[in-house]
């Protein structure tokens, strides 16, 4: 089987889509190494994730835009890659980030696939510009229509591409996403040591993981943390927006600096511990595709309080707690209740990792491979 994949945000993003293409290549490349994997970008990017990827599967093949197409790669991803496609007779050509060549269809021999990670700018259009909007509209509507098949990341996903695209459901398969391996493995104590050192992490804290803007919600955590003994303090580890500067203000006024940070362009490599060395992990956000954060905290061993109203209660499952995004008292109760002596930490951990075996990467690799195989049995 010939595989190629759209590897815009794969080479060129370094978080949430990025990090979903980057990992699906590896697992199906480490899955089905019979098969040729073809990753299409608009443009070559060195950095330290994709020499990763490309150290893990060596024999990965890279097309990039030539030729007319040499300096107008964004229009290439839409257009022209698909001349590639079928010239090199490719079997499926998987969209990895909700879009596909707009003329797709004229690659007659290939099945396309798209994923579609949320739908968030039609349900929350107040965190995009108008012009964002109605562009990430055509895109995914468009690829939704014109795709032999659509993979959503969760069952919530699934559910707004049915009302908002009227799609037939029996052309959508939810294959919930993984997290990276990294978060599960064990970390010697020496590791664990280096990284508090270096990072000048606190004693007891709650983390946080993700872009720090609205949608994310993060200040429902910071005004929670008002309330909570002097020695618990919060880790912000993410990407900054305008929005950090509401976050700032409220740590200024609530007399916080010395309880809480803010922390950008952590390299991954720290994170697992990171996340291991956390008492409690809050993810407030008030809507989500799926919430990827969740799992990593899960898969190292650290209790979770995340909101309501999205997907959040599929990634979680039963043993996380869940408040309402805009009711910080709840979020106050909740993390007192994880951090008390009293809490039964291990027991929910263990239930919580249990209700994370269903988002295994091998699992991750078999729906997509057998998606793949049924498309072109048909």
């Amino acid at each position: 089987m010939k595989i190629a994949f759209d590897g815009k945000r794969a080479v060129q993003n370094f978080t949430g889509l990025g990090n979903y293409s980057r990992l699906i290549i590896d697992l199906l490349y480490q899955a089905a190494p019979g098969n040729q994997y073809i990753v299409c970008a608009p443009r070559c990017q060195q950095s330290m994730q994709m020499d990763r990827l490309i150290a893990h599967c060596p024999r990965l093949s890279w097309r990039y835009p030539h030729g007319r197409w040499s300096h107008m790669g964004t229009l290439w991803r839409s257009w022209g890659v698909t001349e590639t496609i079928r010239q090199e007779h490719v079997d499926i050509y998987h969209g990895l980030s909700g879009e596909l060549p707009l003329n797709i269809r004229r690659a007659r021999e290939t099945r396309s696939v798209v994923t579609v990670h949320d739908l968030i700018f039609l349900r929350h259009p107040e965190y995009y510009s108008p012009i964002d909007c109605r562009l990430y509209e055509y895109k995914m509507h468009r690829a939704c229509d014109i795709a032999d098949h659509i993979i959503a990341i969760s069952e919530c996903t699934k559910r707004d591409i049915i009302h908002y695209f009227h799609t037939n459901e029996s052309k959508i398969e939810v294959i919930y996403q993984g997290c990276d391996q990294a978060f599960s493995q064990p970390i010697s104590q020496q590791q664990l040591d280096d990284v508090k050192r270096r990072l000048s992490l606190p004693d007891k804290y709650i983390l946080y993981v993700g872009t720090i803007e609205a949608r994310k919600n993060v200040l429902q955590a910071v005004e929670a943390m008002a309330s909570l003994p002097e020695d618990i303090h919060l880790i912000i580890v993410g990407r900054a927006t305008p929005y950090v500067l509401q976050v700032k203000e409220a740590i200024h006024n609530l007399h916080l600096s010395h309880r809480v940070s803010i922390r950008q362009n952590v390299p991954f490599s720290d994170l697992p511990s990171i996340y291991r060395m956390a008492a409690a992990f809050v993810y407030p956000s008030r809507y989500e595709g799926f919430g990827i954060p969740i799992l990593e905290a899960i898969e190292s061993g650290v209790p979770v309080v995340a909101a309501t109203g999205s997907c959040l209660e599929e990634a979680g499952g039963p043993d996380t707690q869940y408040v309402d995004p805009d009711d910080v008292s709840a979020m106050e109760t909740a993390l007192k209740r994880i951090l008390s002596p009293a809490y039964p930490k291990a027991e929910h951990v263990a239930r919580a990792q249990q209700w994370a075996q269903q988002f295994s990467s091998q699992r991750q690799a078999e729906q997509i491979l057998r998606v793949y195989d049924q498309l072109l049995r048909q």
